[in-house]
């Protein structure tokens, strides 16, 4: 298997306030970010920084609240294909780890799924949906 590490994520409270945070350090979040419930910042390497919305992320986890004692990071890492995914979940849950959210074809074009490290820190796992006629 070859998951890679892909992409930082936060949720935010207020993506105005957090967008311009993050200019004042350098990221370049695309004008028009502000006002957008996910946002994204490419970042030396290739990785990428998102901030998403507590609202955005219930769209997906309905009952998803922010932790009362922070801690609202996760990190994701691409996989090479949807299978892997689904696998890569298997073989974590399979071993003892907690999963948060099973694998699915979520909306925005991924095979997704969550599983939380010893911490209760959520990794994702995705990798994109083949293209229509592929």
């Amino acid at each position: 298997m070859t998951a890679r590490f892909d992409a930082i994520g936060l949720v935010v409270s207020d993506m105005a306030a957090s967008v311009a945070f993050y200019r004042r350090l350098g990221f370049a979040f695309p004008e028009g970010a502000e006002s957008l419930p996910h946002a994204e910042a490419g970042l030396p390497g290739g990785l990428r920084l998102m901030l998403d919305t507590g609202e955005t992320v219930r769209s997906f986890r309905p009952g998803w609240q922010p932790p009362a004692d922070g801690g609202r990071t996760s990190l994701a890492l691409r996989c090479d294909g949807p299978e892997e995914v689904d696998a890569l979940y298997g073989e974590l849950v399979g071993a003892g780890c907690r999963g948060e959210l099973k694998p699915w074809d979520a909306f925005w074009g991924q095979r997704y799924a969550v599983v939380l490290d010893p911490d209760g820190n959520g990794v994702d796992l995705f990798a994109p949906l083949a293209a229509a006629g592929e």
